[in-house]
């Protein structure tokens, strides 16, 4: 492997565990009889990705602000979930909007302490290989190098059960297929270089590798999942913020699922605002090329795909990411408030 690529591995492996670190927190009892006390703000995460349409847009349209009118809405833009997780346990922010494996951690490290109560974003993930990496099938996997954005994160999870599900090793257990973590940005560098021959990632780094790195797909995570629907993005909640403002946390949920039913109703100017806002918060916008590509492979929903995120989890555990007994995720959702928002505007319920 070239220096280059030790360097990213040893960096981001080192980010990897101090951010895991902070995971820490205290059990939560959870209670059953919610009551509301006065807020004078709610505080939400989120990210500059796409995959984040619903905060994004939603902010950026008034439409949350406009349903608090006497309330407050403070924003916190991140870069990686463990920040985000780590915020909410600090009590920073109430709300985020996040990948399932970062929720997953949180909840299993907290013991409780958070609630998932909407979903957020489904699909929107994919493998693409470098065009002259002689890679055609699973066949020829052995000896290739691969990547995926964070070590233990949701795309590293579903690259690693992917490859043990066809039959390799990693090397790092004597195997003959490498999976390093490197971050998005230093994924394409390293293809233009050649230096990978693959990689598993989010949206739109999947249009990116294959429009500006001579990349194809080789699978559309989709096509894994029964339906082709599985979560990438999730709205989760501090587990004691719910307890004492149910109201607010229900009233964000109606614009959440409004939000939702306007983004798909109005695709291309979504986008539009969609990509302004990214280029507000990052400096750059996406070529629209590539957010047309990526875009329709994501479904902006407040379905949190259950069983994927329990299926996620399970890969997890089995690759050592949770520990070493398995969590348990009974208790991970709260979908009351949600259901309730659905039933009132005549939507189809989610299965609890």
């Amino acid at each position: 492997m070239r220096s280059s690529v030790k360097i990213l591995i040893a960096s981001v492996i080192i980010a990897a565990v101090l951010a895991d670190a902070t995971l820490l927190g205290q059990p939560v009892k959870v209670v059953d009889n919610m009551q509301n006390s006065k807020a004078d703000a709610i505080r939400v995460g989120y990210f500059p990705n796409i995959n984040h349409a619903i905060p994004i847009i939603g902010i950026a349209r008034n439409s949350f602000k406009d349903a608090f009118p006497d309330i407050e809405i403070k924003t916190t833009i991140f870069n990686a979930g463990p920040s985000a997780i780590e915020s909410l346990f600090a009590d920073q922010i109430d709300l985020t909007y996040v990948g399932p494996n970062p929720a997953i951690n949180g909840y299993v490290k907290s013991g409780g302490a958070l609630k998932v109560i909407a979903g957020a974003a489904s699909g929107g993930a994919v493998f693409v290989i470098r065009n002259d990496s002689g890679i055609i099938s699973e066949a020829d996997f052995a000896g290739k190098t691969f990547a995926s954005p964070q070590l233990g994160n949701t795309q590293d999870v579903s690259l690693r059960a992917y490859i043990l599900g066809n039959g390799y090793r990693f090397a790092e257990q004597g195997g003959n297929v490498r999976i390093i973590p490197v971050q998005n940005p230093d994924i394409l560098t390293l293809f233009l270089k050649k230096e990978l021959d693959g990689a598993w990632v989010p949206e739109p780094w999947g249009a990116r590798l294959v429009r500006e790195a001579n990349g194809r797909i080789f699978l559309d995570e989709r096509q894994l999942w029964p339906e082709g629907k599985f979560v990438t993005t999730l709205l989760i909640v501090r587990t004691k913020f719910l307890e004492e403002h149910s109201d607010l946390v229900e009233k964000w949920l109606k614009v959440h699922v409004d939000t939702v039913q306007w983004i798909n109703d109005n695709k291309a100017e979504a986008s539009k605002i969609l990509n302004g806002e990214i280029k507000k918060m990052t400096g750059q916008s996406l070529n629209e090329d590539v957010l047309k590509d990526a875009m329709a492979r994501i479904e902006i929903t407040y379905d949190p795909v259950k069983q994927s995120l329990l299926k996620s989890a399970d890969d997890a555990y089995k690759l050592g990411y949770l520990g070493d007994k398995k969590p348990d995720l009974a208790n991970i959702y709260d979908l009351r408030m949600l259901n309730k928002v659905l039933a009132e505007k005549k939507l189809q319920q989610i299965q609890e």
